[in-house]
């Protein structure tokens, strides 16, 4: 089988020291592709709102690339010795002085990148040439779907056209997100939804949003598949960081939905009640949207310092270190689509703290849920947690990308004919 495999999403990461949920996902599906027998992967990439075709051979050797350094094998030396702060700050026998946090977002147009890295993929995709035959397009990074001439154009040479949908949020809770971003989510799935041959989900919850949208919207629906997203294999057995005093995790992009503005109030409080006694708390992500109200907590509360971290860009061995020495990992989103870390955690045998939302309930239902509005519930949880021992872990089949993968080439007919084999293609 002949795939485009839409890299969009993959491709702009070709500067970034440790990938989000959404990130693992595309470099899984592009790893998985290209170790698939009996399939040629034709990658693509959105550029005038069509698809440019990449360089397979370059392609190849630019997800291995991105494997090794987001496993850490090849992490930049500013991201090594901020892990190494961090990691003084947590196994130093007393509270340090001072927090181990990562700089602020700089604006857009002050940001370093690799240009090395940018400028390869820019140049290895900049002629909108004509595609390669092919049976199937594969987009799991919610790219090049705003506006439908890809879309449109695919399904017009009798290529089918297999889309995964993480999540309805900037349309269900706008909220939480950039404004502008609901209006283009708004468009990227009603686009899938006239113009997909069929659509994978995440979890049963994403999979209902997306019924409930296109009912609203009056909108086709092709078939949908529910696939939960596997674990990477670094979050397996493994060593943990062993700290003398208690810490907690929370592992996740720093923005409003995250609900770490009540987290940190909370710690405030624990500060205040417990002083030398306050556990750690680490938030592991990179920052993202409306997070002025945890910066200024970060930054500003005499309270916090010492006592509450940032990191953004731990390599997946370093992350899962952390994970494992946790009192908890803690989860109090507002809304999540699937919620990996959790996942993760619950995989890894280790306490979770985490909101009593839908995908909690679905994914991790022997967590401790809590309301994610009860500020005493959780406060109360924080405290158990500190100071009694967790029980034994409770036996916890772990999602794998095999069962995920197993349910996608199902679905796409892979390993047998297409269903579009005998079709016409090319663009």
């Amino acid at each position: 089988m002949r795939i485009l495999y839409d890299a969009s999403r993959l491709m702009s990461r070709a500067d970034r020291s440790a990938p989000t949920g959404v990130d693992r996902v595309c470099l899984a599906y592009a790893e998985w592709l290209l170790g698939a027998p009996g399939v040629a992967v034709l990658p693509v990439r959105g550029r005038k709102n069509r698809l440019a075709p990449v360089d397979p051979a370059w392609f190849g050797r630019f997800v291995a690339d991105l494997r090794r350094r987001w496993n850490g094998a090849a992490a930049a030396p500013a991201d090594r010795a901020h892990e190494a702060r961090l990691l003084d700050a947590l196994t130093a026998p007393t509270r340090p002085a001072v927090s181990v946090i990562g700089a602020p977002p700089a604006p857009v147009q002050d940001r370093p990148a690799d240009k090395g890295r940018v400028l390869k993929q820019f140049f290895r995709s900049r002629y909108v040439a004509p595609l390669p035959d092919a049976d199937l397009y594969l987009n799991v990074g919610h790219t090049t779907l705003h506006e439908p001439t890809a879309l449109k154009a695919l399904e017009a040479a009798g290529i089918e056209r297999v889309v995964l949908i993480h999540d309805l949020i900037p349309i269900t809770h706008p909220e939480f997100c950039r404004p502008g971003d609901g209006d283009k989510h708004h468009a990227r799935v009603a686009n899938t939804l006239r113009h997909a041959s069929r659509i994978i989900v995440n979890s049963a919850y994403t999979g209902e949003e997306l019924q409930a949208f296109a009912r609203r919207e009056g909108l086709p629906r092709p078939p949908i598949h529910v696939a939960h997203l596997g674990l990477e294999p670094a979050f397996a057995a493994g060593d943990a960081i062993a700290a003398p005093r208690p810490y907690f995790v929370h592992v996740g992009t720093i923005e409003a939905r995250k609900n770490l503005a009540l987290l940190l109030t909370l710690w405030r409080r624990l500060e205040e009640r417990l002083g030398e006694r306050t556990p750690s708390l680490v938030l592991v992500g990179r920052y993202g949207w409306e997070n002025e109200a945890v910066l200024d907590h970060l930054q500003r509360s005499p309270n916090l310092q010492g006592v509450v971290h940032q990191a953004s860009n731990l390599s997946d061995a370093a992350l899962a270190r952390l994970m494992r020495g946790a009192r908890a990992v803690l989860a109090p989103s507002s809304v999540e689509g699937f919620d990996l870390p959790a996942v993760e955690a619950c995989a890894m045998g280790l306490r979770l703290i985490a909101s009593d939302i839908p995908p909690h309930r679905e994914l991790t239902p022997d967590a401790e849920l809590i309301d994610p509005l009860d500020g005493l519930g959780w406060m109360e949880a924080i405290e158990r947690a500190t100071f009694a021992p967790a029980g034994p872990a409770s036996v916890y089949a772990a999602p794998a990308w095999s069962g995920h993968f197993r349910i996608v080439a199902e679905a796409i007919g892979l390993g047998r004919a297409s269903p579009l084999a005998s079709a016409v293609k090319g663009l």
